[in-house]
């Protein structure tokens, strides 16, 4: 399975459903089952701004709690879309044209030609070890059964 290493807390915000779309400076023609890799970084200063404190406690995480080196969650890589524009408040991506804002927009780097991997089928998964890569990956750990 491919999967991607992707640095706290934005791991978890995709493994919780919070984060739709994973921001990169590069495109991707994959599709299909995907893993999320949860760096051993945590970003700590954001976690404690908002709205990422807010949507971390509401699900019972902080800064110091969120799972790192490990597979947190299992998911469709559904499509890759450009940014078109970012005003700073919203952006838009092409291919269909779709508007991004609110907590999507916050959680995420929108700025004009760079790149939004879509994501659907979220599962967050038990956090299963793993050593993470630059780039797309290919995972041979055993998945995780789905949390309920």
């Amino acid at each position: 399975m491919k999967a991607i290493t992707i640095h706290q807390p934005w791991a978890t915000l995709i493994a919780l459903g919070e984060k739709r779309y994973e921001t990169r400076s590069w495109a991707t023609n994959y599709r299909g089952q995907f893993a999320i890799h949860a760096a051993k970084k945590v970003d700590k200063d954001i976690c404690r701004l908002e709205p990422y404190k807010s949507v971390l406690e509401k699900h019972g995480y902080t800064a110091d709690n969120l799972p790192t080196g490990c597979i947190v969650a299992t998911c469709q890589l559904s499509e890759c879309h450009q940014v078109r524009s970012d005003d700073g408040k919203m952006a838009t991506i092409i291919d269909p044209i779709n508007v991004i804002t609110g907590n999507e927009y916050e959680f995420g780097w929108y700025a004009a030609g760079r790149f939004a991997w879509e994501m659907s089928d979220v599962k967050q998964t038990d956090p299963v070890p793993a050593k993470g890569q630059q780039g797309l990956w290919n995972w041979g750990g055993e998945r995780a059964a789905s949390r309920t």
